[in-house]
């Protein structure tokens, strides 16, 4: 197999990979009840100040009314918070439960052994260029399509 289709190959695979091991390694916990989009959006809501519906969203690159619909089962499932704006009323913030930190945390640390494991035995220099490789790779994929 020659760079093009090795390159290839594990663009096609890699993402697929990573979704498949992140839904079974969150599958047997306590959140169980909880889908790989809402894993998204906890990530996306994360543990600072409370984020705005509209800001949600953007960041995860989605409607308000998709992130309504994913953020009503959230709701009910106990992850989050909703409050409205003090000023505006037609704004909502919202903001991750106690329940709710807990799973951030959980996948967060998920997240950080992945990435522990894809540099482990690298050199500073074989990080370093991994980094821009994924860095430039980053770059074109926020710009398709736009």
């Amino acid at each position: 197999m020659n760079n093009y289709e090795y390159i290839n190959d594990v663009l096609v695979n890699l993402f697929r990979d990573i979704l498949y091991l992140e839904e079974e390694a969150m599958r047997g916990t306590e959140y169980k009840d909880l889908t790989m989009n809402d894993w998204h959006v906890i990530e996306a809501i994360g543990v600072n100040e409370p984020k705005s519906m509209s800001s949600i969203a953007k960041e995860l690159s989605i409607t308000v009314g998709s992130l309504t619909t994913a953020m009503n089962g959230l709701y009910k499932k106990g992850y989050v918070n909703r409050k409205r704006g003090e000023e505006d009323r037609r704004l909502v913030y919202i903001s991750l439960t106690e329940k709710g930190e807990s799973a951030y945390k959980y996948h967060a640390d998920f997240h950080r052994d992945m990435v522990n494991a894809a540099i482990a035995g690298c050199s500073s220099e074989e990080t370093r260029v991994l980094v821009d490789c994924l860095s430039k790779l980053t770059k074109f994929f926020r710009s398709f399509g736009k």
